[in-house]
C-alpha cells in the first residue's frame, strides 16, 4: 500500500476538545493515514483559520491535497475510495 498521508485541522481548546477532530483522526489512523495534527489551540486560532480557508466548522481533512471537509465528509469519502 502506498504512504496514505492527510492533514487534520482540529480544535483543542483548554476547556473543550472537539469530538469531531477526534473521531476524524481515529478514522484516518484507522484506514492507515499517516496523520498531520494541526491543532487550534485557542478561540482566535480557530477563527482566523475558518475565516482563511473559507469554513465555517472544525476539523477540516486534506488528502493529497484535495480538500476533504469535516467528519461526516471523511467519512463518505473513505467509504467511497475503499470500493475504488
Amino acid at each position: 500500500m502506498p504512504d496514505r498521508k492527510a492533514t487534520l485541522y482540529r480544535m483543542v481548546l483548554p476547556d473543550h476538545t472537539c469530538p469531531f477532530g477526534v473521531r476524524a483522526k481515529q478514522m484516518l489512523e484507522d484506514g492507515g493515514f499517516e496523520v498531520d495534527d494541526h491543532i487550534l489551540s485557542s478561540r482566535e486560532e480557530v477563527d482566523a483559520f475558518e475565516a482563511e480557508r473559507g469554513v465555517s466548522t472544525t476539523p477540516l481533512v486534506v488528502i493529497d491535497g484535495e480538500t476533504v471537509g469535516g467528519s461526516e465528509d471523511l467519512q463518505r469519502y473513505l467509504a467511497e475510495n475503499a470500493r475504488a
